[in-house]
């Protein structure tokens, strides 16, 4: 039976804590993952909404982007899957009735725990100027001052547009080509503070911001290096490819400063084995490296091959120079650069034992096809695009790169957060994205750069922005620092936020701010009459359709293709002047078409002035109406603008899967600089910690996805009954004067560049001793966000250094 939301915030006295564990999976995440499904959804609903999870009629999980084979389970989902699932499938529900009694002020004052687990909105709210309380206001009322409010704007670059990685292909391209529409490229996501580091270093060097590697790969690798990454508890379905590849005879090596349970021992709940029989040891080598030094252990890597390339006797060597002359540029350059880097130095680094690295150049060297898989402990660095780009260099070294079993594989952390930059949801599009989208709706875009998260945020901060929009997602509590952003959105004039569930993004506003809410994955979407069905992108570039099947959680909820194409009618209605008909053109997609994300050609051009845009004489044609109607409309002209959708419609029908084109993974094209795969050299960076400091990582618990807080523990790692913690290593506890269990302060030090010394604070954290290198920790975000300064970016893609921050930690004043 579905139980009613918790009356109180986070007990963070009753923390305890235990062993951490050492099997993932298993019994117990069956069990939990059914505990809060009940809790949430009832008996009943969470029967008839887990079966349709990620099948070929249901819905895609609004959890993690990892691909689904084309055979399915019967239960296809995972237990954090099923977190996410009942999460937005709750029978709890936040009314007007709610608003009204609580005010910003009280809820505020709630943790993202409490916040969270209240339900789904019902009703579009707005807060008036001045007010204490949200109020009702009717959908048109609410996009209508929406639109009042862009209009109004001096400039288009005054307003921001976000999206999260939940949003649909559908939903995002009409986002974009509304925000275009108006006159500007601002359109920061959640990309750019997770997987723009990958995206900047892969673009560079192989032509492509994805992953080279299917799901099939997985399975048929001979060596698996999985750096960077906990995937049991964020990618959970990941362990059965990897238990698959374990079957096949393949070697997984992983990278961590923790030892995650999800990478050491899997127990499958759908197989006997899994169940009773143990399960599959995943890891063969664990690599328990410093933060921060991973780009080292990838130039080690690349050293051993080079010396073992040398000592070999063997016709064909190790290294592959047929592949590197016919398909790479730049390997001189890069051979004469890895020689002369020390291993002594390399050990320092990394942390670990020059033998130790060897060992694992040993099993690249003999492996047959390799495929490094990462996520947010590689790039979320200062110099996670090198770190990035010797990864790709090591790959490249032994023809890593489109054959099967090989390649690159970033492990996106959101169901379509790969596809909305597909869909063109970019603050620095392609001139050939642009032209085609111009073609299409008969326009003129912007070609001016926009702002990515950080810049956004330092915009509003500088109230350089009115209007602050999120399509989905916590913008608070998903960026760094914590008090900057606030005050930041607290600068402008509005801020909307479209959202399924209640977040502390609704409590920290502009001068006005409204919240529609919206259907989510699970619910049914009829429009015109008829259901309608929309499409994602999965981590390794395969595309297909989610039907949600549950009644909305109000009659009247719109989609966010609805709340798009209505807005976008209110914004851009015809001048009878230049278009007497009053009719948008019919375009064929005649046109060439074009990948959102810029070539490196295209970005050694110098920009040019951007067009006049978001006049009444230059804004997109389409009839709005009719593409609320029928989504397969907006697939059309999808089709018409981006290479690879041709006959979208038809292609995922009856729960097919098609893959984009993928140059590097089908062919050995590479739209680079010199069009080939290029080596790069890249100089040796690593965190140099200041004594008595510590360098902190911020991450997520296992009862967590991304900012959705599902419960108080985090099981793996044997944390219970609260968040604010700290895992330090007990040398360290000891050598800098603290106790185990004691509660303290953690204080952040960044210097800027012209020297001074800023401080952060973090209040309250238990230490606890933790298995992690000397000198290092790990803390939960959003509570320890607060810590990461805006202006401490990685090198290149301008992403938050969340995994890199000195802290000290303080005694707290027990007077």
């Amino acid at each position: 039976m579905a139980t009613k939301p918790p009356a109180s915030d986070i007990d963070e006295s009753r923390v305890h804590v235990t062993r951490p564990k050492k099997v993932a999976v298993g019994i117990p995440a069956v069990l939990h993952a059914l505990q809060i499904s009940v809790d949430q959804m009832g008996v009943a609903r969470t029967a008839q909404t887990l079966l349709k999870v990620n099948q070929k009629d249901g819905f895609d999980c609004p959890g993690c982007a990892w691909p689904e084979e084309d055979k399915r389970h019967i239960a296809e989902f995972c237990e954090n899957g099923a977190k996410a699932v009942a999460e937005e499938a709750t029978i709890r529900r936040v009314p007007p009735a709610f608003f009204a009694e609580h005010s910003i002020a009280d809820l505020y004052g709630h943790d993202d725990y409490w916040l969270g687990q209240q339900g789904r909105l019902t009703h579009p709210m707005i807060l008036d100027d001045g007010a204490t309380h949200y109020r009702p206001i009717s959908w048109d009322d609410a996009l209508r001052t929406i639109a009042d409010e862009l209009s109004s704007l001096d400039d288009p670059d005054q307003a921001v547009f976000y999206t999260s990685g939940r949003t649909s292909n559908e939903a995002a391209f009409l986002y974009q080509l509304l925000v275009r529409g108006l006159g500007t490229n601002n359109l920061p996501d959640c990309s750019n503070m997770c997987h723009e580091s990958s995206g900047s270093a892969l673009t560079q060097t192989l032509g492509i911001g994805k992953g080279t590697v299917s799901i099939t790969d997985m399975h048929e690798a001979d060596l698996l290096i999985v750096a960077g990454q906990n995937p049991g508890t964020n990618h959970p379905r990941m362990l059965s490819a990897l238990e698959k590849a374990k079957e096949r005879g393949a070697k997984i090596i992983a990278v961590n400063p923790l030892p995650e349970a999800g990478l050491m021992r899997f127990e499958n709940p759908q197989t006997p084995k899994g169940m009773v029989l143990g399960g599959t040891k995943l890891a063969d080598q664990f690599v328990q490296i410093r933060l921060g030094g991973d780009q080292a252990l990838f130039q080690a890597i690349a050293k051993h091959l080079i010396e073992a390339d040398d000592a070999s006797d063997e016709a064909e060597g190790v290294i592959d120079r047929a592949f590197i002359a016919a398909h790479t540029s730049g390997f001189a350059e890069f051979d004469a650069f890895i020689r002369q880097v020390p291993w002594s130095e390399l050990v320092t680094a990394t942390g670990v034992s020059e033998k130790e690295l060897r060992e694992v150049g040993e099993s690249v060297r003999l492996s047959k096809a390799t495929i490094v898989c990462w996520a947010m402990g590689l790039t979320q660095h200062k110099h996670s695009v090198a770190t990035l780009r010797d990864v790709v260099n090591v790959l490249l070294l032994q023809g890593n790169i489109g054959r099967p079993g090989a390649g690159v594989c970033p492990v996106r952390g959101h169901s379509n957060v790969q596809g909305d930059r597909t869909m063109g949801i970019y603050e620095k599009p392609s001139t050939a994205f642009l032209d085609a989208l111009d073609a299409e709706f008969g326009f003129s875009a912007p070609r001016e750069h926009g702002y990515d998260t950080v810049e956004a945020i330092r915009a509003m901060r500088d109230g350089r922005v009115r209007v602050f929009m999120g399509m989905g997602g916590n913008f608070v509590s998903a960026t760094p620092d914590t008090a900057v952003t606030e005050a930041a959105l607290r600068r402008t004039e509005l801020t909307v936020q479209v959202s399924t569930k209640l977040n502390r993004s609704h409590l920290v506003t502009g001068r006005r701010a409204i919240i529609l809410p919206t259907l989510g994955r699970t619910d049914r979407d009829v429009r015109g009459g008829v259901e309608q069905r929309v499409t994602v992108e999965d981590s390794m570039g395969a595309v297909h359709g989610s039907r949600g099947r549950l009644v909305p959680p109000a009659e009247d909820m719109l989609s966010e293709v609805a709340i798009l194409t209505r807005l976008s009618g209110l914004l851009f209605r015809p001048d009878p002047s230049s278009d007497p008909s009053g009719q948008p053109p019919v375009h064929n997609g005649n046109h060439d078409r074009g990948y959102p994300e810029r070539s490196p050609q295209e970005e050694r051009e110098p920009k040019t002035d951007p067009p006049e845009a978001g006049t009444p004489a230059n804004y997109p044609r389409a009839d709005w109406a009719a593409l609320e109607r029928d989504y397969s409309q907006i697939r059309l002209h999808i089709e018409h603008v981006i290479p690879g959708f041709e006959e979208y419609d038809r292609r995922i029908a009856k729960g097919r899967t098609f893959y984009l084109p993928n140059g590097p993974r089908d062919e050995l094209s590479f739209a680079t600089e010199t069009g080939k795969a290029m080596f790069t050299v890249n100089d040796l960076e690593y965190p140099i910690i200041p004594e008595g400091r510590l360098l902190l990582q911020t991450l997520r618990s296992h009862d967590q996805y991304n900012t959705t807080i599902y419960g108080k523990d985090d099981r793996y790692r044997g944390i219970h009954g609260g968040r604010r913690v700290v895992m330090v290593n007990a040398d360290d506890i000891a050598a800098l004067g603290f106790a185990e269990d004691e509660i303290v302060d953690l204080v952040s030090e960044w210097r800027r560049p012209d020297g001074t010394l800023e401080e952060r604070r973090a209040e309250e954290f238990r230490i606890v001793a933790y298995s992690t290198p000397r000198a290092n920790a790990a803390a939960y975000y959003p509570e320890t966000n607060v810590l990461v300064p805006l202006d401490s970016t990685a090198d290149v893609s301008g992403t938050p250094t969340s995994k890199s921050v000195i802290i000290r930690l303080e005694h707290r004043d027990v007077a």
